[in-house]
């Protein structure tokens, strides 16, 4: 139990480093694999999430409504209309590159799409998905 804290101070510490999609997701994947031993992100499982549609939210019953089908391309809110750079770090070079942004996107983005925050594996997964878009 001790461990834990000590764990923590080792992420913040990490976070306000990264500058990277590939370090943001590490970040990630070390809180999932304390949580799930052995834990490797995976692009398909990303893209998965990315595609998956929820039933919560009518406008914005999945990723892909924002984000289109391909997340190379531009998106548009769905409510607000408001333009939305491409989630691909290929063809967005300053995506997940800020910690706090992408905590505060996840954070926003997976309670109104999943209904719920989404968990460090999904983050990971999803990052990774991103990562591989081309």
């Amino acid at each position: 139990m001790r461990a834990l804290p000590a764990l923590g101070l080792l992420l913040a510490s990490l976070a306000c480093h990264a500058e990277t999609p590939q370090q943001i997701r590490q970040i990630y994947t070390n809180e999932a694999a304390a949580q799930q031993p052995g834990f490797a992100p995976s692009a398909k499982r990303g893209e998965s999430l990315f595609r998956q549609r929820f039933a919560l939210n009518d406008k914005m019953p999945a990723c892909t409504s924002c984000h289109t089908d391909s997340p190379a391309n531009s998106g548009q809110h769905a409510v607000t209309g408001k333009s939305i750079r491409p989630l691909a770090v290929a063809a967005n070079g300053e995506r997940f590159s800020d910690p706090a942004k992408v905590e505060k996107w996840f954070g926003r983005n997976c309670k109104e799409v999943v209904g719920r925050a989404c968990t460090p594996i999904e983050k990971a997964d999803f990052i990774a998905f991103m990562s591989e878009v081309r």
